[in-house]
This record gives structure tokens, sequence and C-alpha cells, in this order.
């Protein structure tokens, strides 16, 4: 009994939790404290060393629990879909390797939704439909200008930044697939509504899985939405080797009080994902405000320009 014991890793259920939700057993794990207790940087050190020497290859790993799930009653089990397949060792690999910051905002988008919602063709009077995605693209390529480190990728083998001069937005698309998250090439070339058939067109071709595998590369940064579905703040993963990646959530509306009168505006929840080894908080902060500026009262119309 008492040799069992000494076997035993000692760490505390949050640590063992953060274990399991990586993929690890805490048994393998080495802890730095006393009697040889695990930390959560013990498990994040782990983590780190293991993906070294595969060489980013992260090995999955099944959960050892004490009872199997079939045990509590009836269960089914499926083959994992191709797309999460290929995209679960990058997300370990992101989540891991690249120092994650999310910054969370709300931008007053209430004057935008107005001049969207009133676009229409001078010639045939018929209106125009475009998403809020196809706004906020644009805002993002005009913030990019502004901010070239969020356009850029690190090279850290031989300590460069690899600065783009270009602009290839990705934007996540939801399909029966899996998630897949194809890039618009040269948005800064695009007028708005430009912009919405793109994204259009590019979704329909994620769903018909008619898309070429290049365009899931080459990208400046990516836009996650999850307006259509719902919910607020999130902590999108970055897709490297790009450096950000900016979480929209679905917008509401609040009673505020402007010049001593109550009035309804319409708030988009935004939450931005940074490497900290490239963009600092302030850097961070900065690329939001040049998203509300842009995206709100005196500037939603000439995004469309």
């Amino acid at each position: 009994m008492s040799s069992k014991k000494k076997d035993i890793k000692l760490a505390s259920p949050k640590v063992r939790k953060f274990a399991r939700e990586l993929g690890q057993s805490i048994e393998e794990i080495k802890g730095s404290q006393r009697a040889g207790r695990v930390t959560e940087e013990d498990v994040k050190n782990f983590v780190k060393s293991q993906v070294a020497v595969n060489r980013g290859k992260v090995e999955p790993k099944t959960f050892k629990d004490e009872y199997p799930p079939e045990v509590f009653g009836k269960i089914e089990i499926k083959d994992l879909p191709r797309v999460k397949k290929l995209s679960g060792p990058q997300l370990v690999r992101s989540w891991t390797e690249i120092p994650h910051v999310t910054q969370h905002d709300e931008i007053d988008i209430t004057e935008m939704e107005q001049f969207r919602n009133s676009l229409f063709d001078h010639y045939t009077g018929e209106k125009i439909s475009v998403t809020p995605l196809a706004f906020i693209t644009r805002a993002v390529v005009n913030a990019l200008k502004d901010f070239p480190n969020f356009n850029c990728s690190l090279d850290p083998k031989n300590n460069k930044i690899i600065y783009k001069k270009y602009f290839h937005i990705g934007f996540a698309v939801d399909t029966p697939h899996g998630l897949m998250v194809p890039k618009i090439r040269n948005v800064d070339q695009m007028n708005i509504k430009e912009i919405g058939d793109e994204l259009k067109r590019v979704s329909k071709e994620c769903r018909d899985l008619k898309i070429d595998k290049k365009e899931f590369f080459g990208g400046s940064t990516t836009i996650s939405s999850l307006g259509g579905i719902g919910g607020t703040f999130f902590t999108p993963i970055i897709n490297p080797p790009e450096v950000a990646i900016l979480g929209v959530g679905r917008s509401f509306d609040r009673l505020v009080k402007i010049k001593g009168q109550i009035m309804s505006r319409k708030i988009l929840p935004i939450s931005l994902s940074y490497d900290h080894r490239i963009i600092d908080g302030a850097e961070g902060a900065r690329f939001c405000v040049h998203l509300n500026k842009s995206l709100g009262k005196d500037f939603a119309f000439k995004l469309a320009v």
C-alpha cells in the first residue's frame, strides 16, 4: 500500500484538469515543487518539450479515466472528421508555442448598421445586401496599414520579423465538414460590395469542397465571426504563421445616456488575440481603438468608398 501511494503524483484538481485538457497524463510529468508536486507551469513545460522532441508533431493522446464511458450508459463512437484531424495538431501547436494575449472591447456600430441597411443600387433601385463582416474586413485592412506589426510573421530561428506588403484576410467558415479558414486576396483593392461578394463565393467553395488547398495559406490575419450564431466574447486561437486573429461576437442593443437622453445603440463585441512576442498590450489597445473609429459614427460610410 505504501509503495503505491509513493507512485501517485501530487497535483491539485485544477492542475490535473489542465493536464487532461492538453491531452497529457499527470503521471508522466515531473513535478518541480516539494515532494514532486506538479504545477501548471510544469504541465506547460512538459507539453513544450514534447512539441520540441516531435518537431511540432503533437501525438494524439487519450485520457485515462478510472471508468470507461460505456459503464455509465449507452455511447456512440464516430470517426473524427478529416478537417478536424488536420486542424487539431495545428491548434495545439499554436496554443502551446505562441504566448497568446486576448483583448476584449466593444464597438458602437449603430451608424454603420443604418448605413449598411440603406445601401441600394442607383440604377435598378434594388437593395444591396452586404453582411457586417464585409465592413469589419475592410476596417481590419485599414488598421493593418497603420499597424504593420499585425501584418507580419515571426522567424524565430533567424530572429527576424517578416513584414507582409499584401492584405490577404482569412475568415472562419462553418461547414458540415468542419471549420475552414480560407483567405480573400488583396482586400485593400476591393470596395465593400466586392468584399461581400468574395466572402459569399469563397464560403460556397468551402461548403462544396471545391476550394483549392493553396487558399488556406498566405494570410495577413484572420477574422473569426460568431455573429450569425450568438455569443459575445471568446478567445480565438491564432492561425500561425500569422500573429493575430480578431474574434467577433453577435451585436446587441444597449440603452445608453447621450447628452441627457436615453438612446438605444447597437454594440459589437470583439476579442483580439495576438502574439505577445511581437505585439504588446498598448499596441493591441490602439488597434482596437482604430477599429472602433473605422466602424464608428463618423467613419463607417468611408469604408464603402
